[in-house]
């Protein structure tokens, strides 16, 4: 671990980042019991870390590697990390991004004076024409994270926490998607504290490195889901996986619910906006400290950036308080009669109602979606059984994507004489045209029973859909959304579609 020791400490990063502050979480630390420290990587002046490895890889390239220009294939913060040092030392840069790619990234790297090339819907298809341009065009590649130069650069914030906290540290919490961040962070660490614990943080949905170090090889995922687009990696670099298996203690996964919550608990610490990759570590910390059942450590959160859409708060703040178990979502049966209305509310008390969904589907009973304010898992629970007790049917749906994505934007009505109804979810990239495009490949077929698109200020659009399909015709069907090319799960007996808009 010389070797990168001596890498980080000779990197040439501070030409143009900044020295972060370490600043204390003192909500978070009286909530969790623990001293919570965040690395403010978010005040960078690309919003974001990737400038340390990016500048200190294109600092060291030969006179003719210059000469040549650069290029390099990403999903935003290494595109801007590029462009900006590319302009400092007066470099040809030219960075390739999905069409996928958050507006808000695309233009700051464009403000920075690069070409920007929009190619395919992911990383993978941006990282192919990017090699494609580099070959045809001659340019200089700079990788996003599997390279030494850019794992030493992301380092020097390891030497920096390790400088701030005065060697008083229990555990640094680090984001990955490739795993340069990480494997910089714990390599230098792990050298001079081999004491203090580097746990990695990945989404459910994009988590390379867990599966990886599981099976003791790089595992390639098939599809990731990229809410948390800084860290949607399919694979993770060789050498990065290589310091991932010498130096990191473990990887803990998060939903994007908890994603969700740990940018309103940064907001509330520090009024800056993460990007969901840039508040995962800190949904990683609480996870982690909800799971040890320790308390009175010294722990640091890397906030890796804030590189965030506007639009995409309305999803955010929609889940913050599910993933924070501060809301509880229920489907409740009452029977359908005079003053039934009023003793449902009777029982569920002076609990603050965030939201309430009712309308007569019949004369024997009535379905109700209803969100409550709840103080944690268990409390949600409690509320639940108490329902339960007084004669109420009470599903609980808060874990329910169908529910909190569709449904609860959809409640009003069932529709009569449906007949094998059969219920999907399907993503597909979120770009100009790509909901007629979704439509069209759908072709008729089948008949479409039901139909619920909303734009969630993510990448990728979220559709329900229910399709008439009778049993002798499955096995077909089931050969046509294999042909069909979006990723889909199928919704079969799901409580929330049963409740509210099964046919009737």
């Amino acid at each position: 671990m010389g070797s990168l020791l001596h890498a980080v400490l000779t990197s040439r990063v501070y030409d143009v980042a900044r020295e972060t502050p370490l600043d204390a979480a003192p909500r978070l630390s009286r909530r969790l019991g623990d001293e919570v420290l965040l690395k403010r990587e978010d005040l960078q002046p690309v919003f974001s870390f990737k400038l340390r490895g990016a500048y200190n890889k294109i600092a060291h390239l030969t006179a003719e590697e210059r000469a040549r220009g650069v290029i390099s294939a990403s999903a935003g913060n290494h595109a801007q990390g590029v462009a900006f040092s590319a302009r400092h030392l007066g470099l040809q840069a030219v960075i390739v991004m999905p069409k996928t790619t958050p507006e808000i990234k695309v233009e700051a790297v464009e403000a920075l004076g690069a070409e920007v090339v929009l190619a395919g819907d992911s990383y993978s298809d941006a990282q192919v024409h990017c090699d494609l341009l580099a070959g045809e065009r001659g340019l200089t590649f700079i990788h996003p994270f599997d390279d030494p130069l850019v794992i030493a650069g992301q380092g020097t914030i390891g030497e920096e926490v390790l400088r701030q906290c005065h060697g008083r540290l229990d555990a640094v919490f680090v984001p990955v998607g490739g795993g340069g961040l990480v494997a910089g962070i714990a390599g230098y660490i792990k050298t001079l504290m081999p004491q203090v614990q580097v746990l990695g943080v990945e989404p459910f949905e994009s988590d390379a490195m867990y599966r990886s170090l599981e099976a003791g090889e790089r595992v390639r995922l098939d599809h990731v889901g990229i809410f948390a687009d800084g860290v949607a990696v399919r694979e993770v670099g060789q050498e990065t996986f290589r310091w991932a298996k010498r130096a990191v203690d473990g990887v803990v996964r998060v939903t994007n619910d908890a994603i969700c919550a740990a940018i309103k608990d940064v907001f509330d610490e520090t009024r800056s906006v993460m990007e969901p990759a840039g508040a995962l570590a800190v949904a990683g910390l609480k996870a982690w400290v909800g799971r040890e059942g320790r308390r009175g450590r010294r722990l640091v959160a890397i906030l890796s950036g804030a590189n965030m859409n506007f639009d995409r708060l309305r999803f955010v703040a929609e889940r913050a308080e599910v993933g924070e178990a501060r809301e509880a979502i229920l489907g409740v049966t009452i029977p359908e009669r005079p003053g039934a209305f009023r003793e449902f509310c009777g029982v569920v008390g002076p609990r603050v109602v965030t939201e309430f969904n009712y309308r007569l589907a019949g004369r024997e009973a009535a379905h109700i979606f209803v969100g409550l304010k709840t103080a944690s898992r268990q409390d949600a629970q409690d509320v639940a059984e108490r329902l339960r007790a007084r004669g109420y049917p009470t599903q609980d749906l808060t874990d329910n994507e169908v529910a909190k994505l569709h449904v609860r934007h959809m409640v009003g009505g069932r529709a009569a004489g449906v007949k094998d109804e059969r219920l999907y979810r399907f993503e597909f990239p979120e770009r100009p045209g790509a909901l007629l495009e979704f439509l069209d490949k759908l072709g008729g077929r089948w008949n479409i029973s039901l139909f619920h698109y909303r734009n969630h200020g993510a990448d990728f659009g979220r559709v329900l859909c229910a399709f008439e399909v009778p049993a002798p015709e499955m096995p077909e069907f089931h050969g046509f959304l294999d042909r069909l090319g979006y990723p889909f799960v199928a919704e079969e007996g799901n409580g929330a579609y049963e409740l509210f808009l099964a046919g009737g």
